[in-house]
């Protein structure tokens, strides 16, 4: 038998996290499986991820019941109490790996409010309290790489917050991002306190960048554009030489000097971590979202159906680092060719935002309906 493309991912430095959460599942053994049989490092959730969890079914009912019984009857509390203790559930399967790795791997993320998401003030706070609250030493805290909230990215980690920065699209927003990290190690070692147990990842979203820039050459092609032909040859391939870029910055800055003096003080890296990793256009291979961005000092957050394909034909080489010169002609091309990279992940940061906040909508009106029928007995 062929060793497990997961297990695999380790030879080359990458880390293969999970894009799912839900009671059940750790309950019934298949997180702690995922760890043991395919060397899983990590769990990520987001609103859309509670929401499917908790929005349909029965399995949080008894929760609610006795959280009603007790006279809570606030939708958010009654969601945000189960969702820790989910989160809780997990940061415990997950400890084992984290002691392993030092601290490196085995997180489990938290997001905090999409609601707050442009609000830079209200986002530091509300990192503070579900830190406190959750009070796990690997959770990590979602925040949203909005413009108003890098400085509260950086002060979380200048506070020991560790933080998984979340819906990054452009290059230019990583930058900052990463600029907000290595600001923030800086001023919590300036305050005489250790940086080594600090850790901090990037999520870096790649299949919706292809989504939304090939729906606009299919629409092009469609209408016999006299670039059809380049604008074929361009489809599918920018989402990974925009990873890639960010990778090579990635390189860039930890060979910089103010980054070997955090290094020598102890502070790891922060991660690329790749998300939005399933591929829904079918023309091209379920797995080519992880199989195209292998390579040391990276995460990939993976979903269930996703990790399902990879493990059965993933395709497991060093492909972040290589041919980044072509990586740069994609990028040059689909600039040539007005694609509007900057505008397309301008709309999706923005999108995104929005999108969690729907389901944040859906999730608080499922507890809601869960109030009332509890609450009636029916």
């Amino acid at each position: 038998m062929a060793e497990n493309p997961l297990v695999q991912l380790e030879k080359y430095g990458q880390s293969p996290w999970l894009d799912f959460i839900q009671r059940s599942y750790t309950e019934n053994g298949s997180l702690k499986k995922l760890v043991d049989e395919d060397n899983l490092k990590g769990v990520t959730s987001n609103p859309a991820i509670f929401e499917k969890a908790m929005g349909h079914g029965t399995e949080y009912d008894p929760q609610f019941k006795k959280l009603i019984a007790s006279g809570v009857t606030d939708v958010a509390t009654l969601y945000e109490t189960a969702a820790i203790d989910d989160i809780r559930a997990a940061c415990k399967v997950m400890f084992p790996v984290w002691e392993r790795t030092k601290g490196v791997d085995g997180y489990v993320s938290l997001e905090v409010s999409p609601y707050i998401a442009m609000d830079g003030q209200k986002t530091i706070e509300e990192a503070r309290r579900l830190w406190k609250q959750v009070n796990e030493k690997n959770l990590m805290i979602k925040i949203p790489a909005t413009k108003p909230c890098v400085p509260a990215i950086e002060t979380a980690i200048s506070e020991g917050i560790n933080v998984n920065v979340t819906l990054l699209f452009a290059l230019d927003a990583y930058k900052s991002v990463l600029e907000a990290y290595i600001s923030g190690l800086e001023k919590h070692l300036a305050k005489g306190h250790e940086i080594g147990h600090i850790a901090s990842v990037a999520s870096f979203f790649v299949s919706r960048i292809d989504t939304a820039i090939d729906k606009e050459i299919d629409t092009r092609v469609a209408a016999n554009d006299k670039e059809s032909a380049a604008l074929k040859a361009v489809r599918g391939k920018v989402a990974l030489a925009n990873a890639k870029l960010a990778y090579q910055h990635y390189l860039e800055v930890m060979q910089s000097e103010r980054w070997k003096k955090l290094a020598a003080a102890g502070a790891k890296p922060q991660r690329l971590l790749w998300a939005s990793t399933g591929c829904k256009d079918k023309t091209f291979p379920d797995t080519i979202y992880v199989d195209g961005l292998i390579g040391p000092d990276t995460v990939n957050t993976i979903p269930p159906a996703t990790m399902d394909a990879f493990r059965d034909h993933g395709t497991v080489s060093r492909t972040l680092d290589q041919d980044v010169e072509g990586a740069k002609k994609v990028l040059a091309e689909a600039q040539r060719l007005n694609l509007n990279l900057a505008g397309v992940t301008d709309k999706l940061l923005s999108d995104g935002v929005a999108q969690f906040a729907t389901a944040f909508d859906q999730l608080l009106g499922s507890v809601k309906e869960k109030l009332s029928t509890l609450q009636s007995g029916k």
